[in-house]
């Protein structure tokens, strides 16, 4: 959690409307349904303006200037899903640890959708599970206030990280993402398998939608459909769009 001391200069740094001092765009990835062929949502992603991966612009955010890249992720992925017309979900990673007061430091998000004529209750918000969560309480407050403005939440990465199972039992958020090295090659790995098909038992139970990412294969979908898993993303659909929204392969005999 952050502490007491930087929060007032997070605050002002919203209410003076300080800028980054360095810039970034989205691609955007389609994620399917493989149960009628449509698009559920787009993922929004960090990339330079030049188009280079997120990496570069990830190794510039740090403890000063983290909250405003939070803010100017969301803002941009919602500006750029309007004036792309995307008509369904759009998923936006945010840094947990960025977020002081949770109704709070949406405004600008609700500000930026009100701008671009774009509806919130088709917003998505991802936390990775790989992100340093230091206060579950203070994340659950934060997904209990995004449920409530109307967003769907979502974890990030599920089954990489350390906590796993456990961050369900703090908290239940509408989505989870299987990771993708989790289901690599899970046609021919029978512990990945067990593993999954445990997870999506306990999903079933607690009404959470699961979304696998990182297909490559047509291997891997046949057999994630056999577990009664809908929704897909990753390069055998479609790479990410720099800018744009790119078509969907549609794999044949699936």
């Amino acid at each position: 959690m952050t502490s007491q001391t930087e929060k007032p200069n997070a605050c002002a740094a919203c209410k003076d409307g300080q800028e980054l001092d360095f810039e970034f765009t989205m691609a955007f990835q389609p994620i399917v349904d493989m149960r009628d062929q449509s698009v559920f949502a787009y993922e929004a992603l960090v990339r330079g303006k030049d188009g280079s991966g997120a990496l570069g612009i990830l190794a510039r955010v740090n403890e000063q200037n983290r909250y405003l890249f939070d803010q100017k992720c969301r803002v941009t992925a919602v500006e750029l899903a309007a004036r792309l017309g995307i008509p369904c979900f759009v998923s936006i990673n945010f840094l947990p640890n960025a977020v002081y007061h949770p109704a709070t430091c949406i405004r600008a998000t609700l500000e930026a959708a009100a701008r671009s004529n774009f509806p919130t209750d088709k917003l998505i918000f991802e936390i990775t599970e790989n992100e340093r969560v230091v206060d579950k309480h203070h994340l659950k407050g934060i997904m209990e206030e995004y449920k409530r403005q109307g967003f769907k939440t979502a974890i990030d990465d599920f089954g990489s990280g350390y906590s796993g199972l456990n961050l369900l039992a703090e908290f239940q958020p509408d989505i989870i993402k299987l990771d993708m090295d989790l289901i690599r090659n899970i046609d021919k790995h029978p512990v990945r398998q067990a593993i999954v098909q445990g997870i999506v038992g306990v999903c079933q139970v607690l009404g959470i939608e699961i979304i696998a990412e990182g297909i490559e294969s047509v291997e891997e979908l046949k057999f994630l459909r056999t577990l009664d898993i809908h929704l897909f993303q990753g390069y055998l659909f479609a790479k990410p769009g720099f800018e744009h929204l790119p078509e969907v392969n549609w794999p044949s005999h699936v």
